[in-house]
């Protein structure tokens, strides 16, 4: 299994970097598979990234990402039969990067999110981090309930009771009416 290591702050998953995993792995040449799967990087990674913002911070997103996507070369056809491959690269970019620490979520401006209540992000941290995580997926990302479901290895009523209960704290926490 290739992995990069914590060190490596590969920001963009260049085609450089994703040469150079080819070329570890030993799977440089296959032009047909490679070009199925760079468009695969291209349409995947910035989902991913975005979903990984949420739990890792900015510099752990860019290496869950490239985590979940050297995997994804490693088992290509396993990914190209699944239903949902976001959500099963976000558990194994989860996995693969899963650190001791807590992490603090940035400025959303910083990651192109939209801009939002500055207390928001202070608050979405007072959250565990099962609410964090359905709630950011879900309305941060734009996933479906079953696709988070997925990715975090639940059921969908799960998520739903997660993300309702974390926008019941969210709204308490920010003193907001539930119709506004």
């Amino acid at each position: 299994s290739v992995r990069f290591s914590r060190g490596l702050r590969d920001r963009q998953v260049s085609w450089c970097a994703n040469l150079h995993l080819r070329t570890l792995i030993g799977t440089t040449g296959t032009t047909g598979m490679s070009d199925e799967f760079d468009g695969f990087v291209a349409a995947i990674r910035p989902r991913l990234r975005r979903a990984f913002v949420g739990c890792r911070g900015l510099d752990g997103a860019d290496d869950a990402a490239a985590e979940a996507l050297a995997w994804a070369w490693e088992h290509w056809s396993e990914v190209q039969a699944m239903t949902n491959p976001a959500g099963y690269l976000y558990r194994v970019g989860q996995s693969r990067t899963r650190t001791p620490r807590r992490v603090g979520l940035l400025a959303p401006e910083v990651f192109d999110a939209p801009e939002v209540e500055p207390a928001l992000i202070p608050a979405l941290l007072t959250l565990p981090e099962t609410q964090r995580t359905a709630v950011w997926l879900v309305h941060g990302c734009g996933w479906k309930y079953a696709e988070v479901a997925e990715a975090m290895e639940t059921t969908t009523s799960t998520v739903g009771n997660h993300v309702r209960r974390a926008l019941e704290r969210l709204r308490h926490s920010l003193k907001v009416d539930r119709d506004a």
